[in-house]
């Protein structure tokens, strides 16, 4: 049993202290893990647009002093009551959703949105007593997304937690835990394209392009992605995308536009933007018949998705994904294989290194919408 066991952790974590301001390191105390919680070593953790929308305080309500950070590998250092699965030593990867194997949706093969532990942006402590795990300068820090990888330890619900085979890379797996996997799991888990199909992906951030790179292990031949950035596409021919479409070069709706040049659509289409009109064109550009159209942004919550009734009449489908129909401690573990095995390329995901003293220069390269991943070094 680790020394540390049962004791609080002095250790260095990155607290956002009020928003759009730069993050600072400093000594942050971790309270031992509860009932049914882990403490987990986090060795990398990586920057995700979800923690910037979160740090910059846009459309939600703002919860600060607060450590974010959700993409992350580690080990774990101690277990608390009722934990079983894991043990100190293990490797994992937190995740921002859960799989407590209990409820109605962890018991169904067709959901993964756990009724206790799915995605809540506006808890900030643990479940178990509701209380910060986390203290600094004498008062307790929110937590974010039950994950606050931000810090050097933190303490997740072993529901939230996905054990890995040891010899997998954490400085590369981290990314796994979060949008990449997101994307590949809304091609491979629900579009489910076939051989030599065609697929559209609307959004080339590192969503999509993990939409892309399902696409790309599925055999897809035509994988057609539309962006309103063209300098996205160079980059996103390393993910298997063949043609590209920039809705601002033509005069008629880009839907319109991937029909002629598809013969009346493509077989199934991925729209990563949350933008409602790409929602409305990934559906629309889909074929009759057959086609499928997986929406995985997240809309403005007033947004209306509006369509002709005989889109749906003339047997196109819409579906819905949430962490692409993965659970995390059940089917995540496939996803790691998947990278071991050399069939997902994640390293080409992974534009930045930097140390956790940078840990701003991370925040700097997404606002400035440079790259796709910045792994960061929790140990430099």
């Amino acid at each position: 049993m680790a020394i540390t066991a049962g004791k609080p952790i002095i250790c260095n974590a990155a607290i956002s202290w009020e928003a759009g301001q730069p993050l600072v390191i400093e000594k942050v105390e971790v309270a031992p893990p509860q009932a049914m919680e882990v403490r987990v070593r986090i060795k990398y953790t990586s920057l995700c647009h979800t923690d910037l929308y979160f740090w910059e305080a846009k459309g939600q309500t703002p919860l600060f002093p607060r450590i974010f950070g959700h993409e992350a590998s580690g080990i774990v250092e101690s277990v608390g009551e009722g934990v079983t699965e894991l043990k100190e030593g293990d490797h994992v990867l937190p995740v921002f959703t859960g799989e407590c194997k209990e409820c109605t949706h962890c018991k169904s093969e067709e959901s993964n949105m756990c009724d206790l532990l799915r995605i809540n942006t506006d808890r900030s402590v643990m479940l178990s007593d509701g209380k910060s795990r986390f203290t600094a300068r004498g008062i307790p820090i929110h937590h974010f997304l039950g994950t606050s990888t931000f810090s050097q330890y933190t303490v997740v619900h072993v529901g939230c937690l996905t054990k890995l085979d040891p010899s997998a890379p954490l400085e590369n797996v981290c990314v796994l835990s979060c949008g990449i996997t997101t994307g590949l799991g809304a091609t491979l888990n629900v579009a489910k394209p076939k051989k030599g199909s065609s697929v559209a992906i609307f959004g080339l951030g590192a969503v999509g392009l993990g939409a892309a790179e399902g696409a790309r292990i599925a055999g897809a031949s035509r994988i057609i992605g539309v962006d309103l950035n063209p300098s996205r596409f160079e980059e996103a021919r390393k993910f298997g995308v063949n043609e590209f479409l920039n809705p601002k070069d033509h005069d008629k709706p880009i839907q319109e536009v991937i029909a002629e040049m598809t013969s009346g659509g493509v077989d199934s289409s991925v729209e990563c933007t949350g933008n409602v009109n790409a929602m409305i064109s990934a559906f629309e550009c889909v074929h009759d018949g057959w086609g499928v159209a997986v929406l995985v942004g997240v809309p403005n919550k007033d947004a209306v998705f509006m369509t002709k009734p005989i889109n749906v009449l003339n047997e196109r489908t819409l579906k819905g994904t949430f962490f692409g129909n993965y659970k995390p401690r059940t089917d995540l573990p496939s996803v790691v294989d998947m990278y071991m095995r050399k069939e997902l390329e994640v390293e080409k995901f992974i534009t930045h290194r930097v140390g956790f003293s940078d840990i701003n220069k991370a925040f700097d390269l997404m606002v400035k919408g440079e790259g796709l991943r910045c792994v960061i070094n929790m140990d430099e």
